[in-house]
């Protein structure tokens, strides 16, 4: 009776219940036969005993499919233990790797140095006129050897004294961080990982206030 609380194959529970209908009723008739009745009470034991055999069997089975339904549990436990470890390396590998791509970004970056402004007049001549001022910038791009290879377009924001940035259009745009801003003036240079000086020039075409740019 106990292991009908342990069965969860309902075909296995159905023939078990069936058998066990069957044992009742033949030990009811055990009871009703005329003790005197040899013949019968030995057809009916005979019959109870193969009932009891076949019960047996059922509960073989039964264990058999209990034991394999706690390995399939072991199994199963092992596996999500196994997809989590896995999940787990997977989210570590990838942080590592965006650490990797942040590091490999910066040590790429190309530094300016050295930068000079300097202001001239349209003889070249250095000019302390605003007037007569045709500014240019003068810079130097450092060495860089985990920096790629290449043409290299570069920016320049001459900013006023009231912050704001000298422009020719303001659809003169460039991304940085992840935002448009303006440019003063670009130019694209070929850059082979050695310290390469670059001079740009700004034509002034509109009022400069004095002050510090």
């Amino acid at each position: 009776e106990g292991y009908k609380f342990n069965i969860g194959n309902d075909s296995l529970l159905n023939l078990l219940s069936t058998e066990q209908a069957k044992v009742q009723r033949l030990q009811e008739e055990l009871r009703t036969v005329k003790a005197t009745n040899t013949k019968e009470i030995a057809r009916l034991k005979k019959e109870l005993q193969t009932l009891r055999k076949i019960m047996r069997n059922y509960v073989v089975q039964i264990d058999s499919l209990n034991r394999a339904n706690e390995q399939l549990k072991v199994e199963k436990n092992e596996a999500v233990k196994k997809y989590k470890q896995a999940s787990s390396t997977a989210t570590t590998l990838k942080k590592e790797k965006e650490k990797l791509t942040e590091r490999v970004t910066l040590a790429s970056r190309l530094d300016a140095t050295g930068i000079n402004v300097t202001p001239v007049n349209g003889r070249g001549k250095k000019a302390k006129v605003i007037k007569k001022m045709e500014q240019f910038v003068d810079f130097r791009i450092s060495k860089n050897i985990t920096a790629p290879v290449g043409e290299k377009t570069i920016f320049v924001r001459i900013m006023k004294p009231d912050d704001d940035i000298l422009l020719k259009s303001r659809a003169d745009v460039f991304t940085f961080e992840g935002k448009e801003i303006n440019y003063s003036m670009k130019k694209l240079v070929e850059y082979d990982g050695e310290e390469l000086p670059v001079t740009m020039y700004w034509n002034i075409e509109e009022f400069l206030s004095p002050g510090t740019y």
